[in-house]
């Protein structure tokens, strides 16, 4: 997993809500006892889940520090753990299973959601939404600035994101629960502000290329990111920039 700097993950925090707030909706349960929101990140989707079910025990579950420690200063009444979710384990079953944004950074989802799964409580729930979206423009050029520059074997074996097909996740899930409800939306986000493309990406895509370099060495790599996505996502003749995002949601209920 990259590291997070809560700040620039916040900067967009409406926006990145949106694809939480459509997986939520969906999830087919009245009182549930036990939920986790695992990738918490700085609190926000967790807060939701508590407000939702205020009678359920709810607990954030993230590996960055920082983040747990913007989540706990926002939602006090909430238990936050610091823990690798590839290795987690509640301790015992649970009702609810929710992870936004945070999946795609795992590897081997044939071995993950499975495990993931067997953790559920009967008729319990793993809801999922990621990034579908790697073959979009800025996705392309961040991959092509890393190749094409001094940094070039420094970030030669960063690993990015992935996500399955929706078919290939129907094959992994399917065997192992009653229910599997898969679809894929792509949200148009209207966003305000100097390139703002580029500190969306800043905030999320581009950590585990931040992560490679020394702190020091950022900026070359960060200026030559900021110009060619500024010229792939040009303002709109009303000042804003428009960003089409690509989602992948899963409900699996045991």
């Amino acid at each position: 997993m990259p590291t997070w700097n809560p700040i620039d993950y916040q900067k967009f925090v409406d926006h990145r809500l949106r694809p939480t707030l459509d997986l939520l909706a969906q999830i087919p349960l009245d009182k549930p006892s036990t939920v986790y929101d695992l990738g918490c990140g700085p609190g926000h989707v967790t807060r939701l889940l508590a407000q939702r079910w205020p009678a359920a025990a709810v607990t954030g579950i993230d590996s960055s520090a920082e983040m747990l420690t913007t989540a706990r200063e926002g939602t006090p009444d909430v238990t936050f753990l610091q823990a690798d979710i590839a290795q987690w384990s509640p301790p015992e079953p649970a009702d609810l299973l929710f992870s936004s944004a945070t999946l795609h950074w795992l590897d081997n989802h044939w071995q993950l959601l499975p495990r993931l799964v067997s953790h559920l409580a009967p008729s319990g729930v793993l809801a999922v939404q990621m990034p579908n979206n790697r073959d979009a423009s800025c996705h392309r050029l961040i991959e092509a600035v890393a190749a094409d520059g001094p940094w070039r074997s420094q970030l030669s074996k960063v690993r990015g994101w992935s996500a399955e097909s929706a078919e290939s996740y129907y094959k992994i899930l399917a065997p192992l629960t009653h229910r599997v409800d898969i679809w894929e939306a792509e949200h148009l986000h209207v966003l305000e502000g100097d390139n703002p493309v580029f500190a969306w990406i800043k905030g999320a895509a581009l950590r585990p290329y931040l992560d490679a370099f020394d702190k020091s060495t950022h900026s070359a790599f960060l200026t030559a990111c900021a110009n060619r996505i500024a010229v792939a996502y040009p303002k709109q003749p009303d000042g804003r920039t428009l960003l089409s995002f690509r989602r992948i949601f899963l409900i699996a209920q045991a």
